[in-house]
């Protein structure tokens, strides 16, 4: 439909990309009757994918805002190449409870109230990478009522949108608390696993300002660095983004897609649980049916999980992390039993 459009053409995108996309992905993340769209004080960047987002929101930070972002412990190995490539230092807040397997909410409010006021944090949106472990809906109201009290600027990575739960309104959920709880935030979505496009490298950066004049001014300045960093964004992507989210009947099937995708890794987390409990493995494996989306924090060590790779070739990274969707019913069973051993046998 898009390469048969004799309309189409490959002439260059403004600075700021593609407006139809970057406005129908700004409305996907915060809902169409979110404020800050009502009240114009959203705008959207296309961007290189969420990648490209987040350089691009780091490079607005630094020339106006902050020298530091704070990233959740653990987070994404990019986040703090990301971070420290566009000039900015990194620092930790508390989030994962390696010990429990689970959320330390307590120590995660600390690190929020402990920070200096109109702080910036990094936050993701759904599916954690690594721990795949979210807040629930209440421990984002306690997020949420810290970062107000502190004034800190939220800044969301949303690379998993509807393909956590395989919903995308209830996967935009914190997004969507913090837009109309009238913060100044910012929001940088990929394209790259919700719609498969991959090598298209379709993002966006959206940014909620505080006044409708607020707002075309960091638009300009936005556009100003894409200028200097990427030039203009590519096309094809966005345009095929842009067919699906406005096309009623391509949005459904994509919705289908993205329910049947997430159902097969929330399969896959149940499974894996399961024979962990027919086998009796030693340990507590509830959190592997509590995570969320295609990562999961296994409670492995490194000594473990180095053992699972040389001895039965299954590999993971050193903290212990898979991906859920390299697990299938033809290699599931082989996997468990050879995770069971590994728990059993190694310390």
């Amino acid at each position: 439909m898009v390469i048969s459009d004799p309309a189409y053409n490959h002439e260059y995108l403004p600075m700021d990309g593609d407006r139809e996309f970057t406005n129908s992905a700004m409305k996907l993340i915060l809902g169409p009757n979110s404020q800050p769209v009502l009240e114009n004080r959203a705008c959207g960047i296309q961007t290189i994918s969420g990648t490209g987002g987040l350089r691009l929101c780091c490079e607005f930070l630094k020339k106006f805002t902050t020298d530091k972002i704070y990233i959740s412990d653990p987070t994404w190995s990019n986040h703090k190449r990301i971070i420290e490539e566009a000039g900015l230092e990194y620092k930790y807040y508390f989030y994962w409870d390696k010990e429990e397997k689970k959320i330390n909410i307590d120590k995660l409010i600390e690190s929020i109230m402990n920070a200096p006021d109109n702080s910036v944090f990094l936050m993701h949106a759904c599916a954690h990478n690594p721990t795949g472990m979210d807040p629930t809906s209440e421990q984002w109201i306690k997020i949420r009522n810290a970062m107000k009290i502190k004034q800190h600027i939220p800044l969301f990575d949303c690379a998993y949108q509807g393909f956590a739960s395989g919903d995308l309104n209830r996967d935009a959920y914190a997004v969507r608390l913090f837009a109309n709880s009238g913060f100044e935030m910012f929001v940088a979505q990929s394209f790259s696993k919700n719609l498969g496009l991959y090598s298209e490298r379709c993002g966006c950066l959206t940014m909620i300002c505080s006044s409708i004049s607020a707002m075309e001014r960091c638009r300009t300045q936005l556009a100003y660095i894409t200028r200097a960093h990427v030039s203009n964004p590519p096309a094809f992507g966005a345009k095929i983004a842009t067919l699906i989210m406005n096309t009623p009947e391509l949005y459904y099937e994509w919705e289908e897609n993205l329910a049947v995708m997430s159902g097969r890794i929330i399969q896959m987390r149940k499974r894996f649980y399961d024979i962990l409990l027919q086998l009796n493995t030693p340990g507590n494996w509830k959190h592997i049916i509590e995570q969320i989306g295609p990562f999961c924090y296994t409670g492995l060590n490194e000594k473990q999980s180095i053992i699972l790779r040389e001895k039965f070739n299954i590999y993971l990274t050193d903290t212990g992390r898979i991906s859920v969707t390299g697990l299938n019913e033809n290699n599931i069973k082989y996997f468990v039993e050879s995770f069971d051993w590994v728990v059993r046998h190694v310390k």
